[in-house]
């Protein structure tokens, strides 16, 4: 289970998968079978910054054995 933070601090959501778009990464939340959608987890300056956090948060995931994982989406 991924719990994140989001980067204005203002969400906490568990997250089924997490995904680079361009300068930003969203992740894919699911309530339910029919309540599904995407979110902005955190805006970055560039591609090559949001792929850094996606590398960090696999770090997170990996070194917890799969287990609970929180991670805070950083500012920059």
């Amino acid at each position: 289970m991924l719990w994140i933070m989001i980067q204005n601090r203002q969400s906490l959501v568990k997250v089924k998968d997490v995904t680079v778009k361009g300068k930003n990464i969203e992740g894919f939340i699911e309530n339910s079978f029919l309540d599904q959608w995407n979110k902005t987890l955190g805006k970055y300056e560039s591609k090559q910054r949001a792929m850094k956090v996606i590398g960090e948060i696999f770090m997170e995931i990996k070194e917890n054995n799969n287990l609970h994982v929180t991670y805070t989406m950083p500012e920059k």
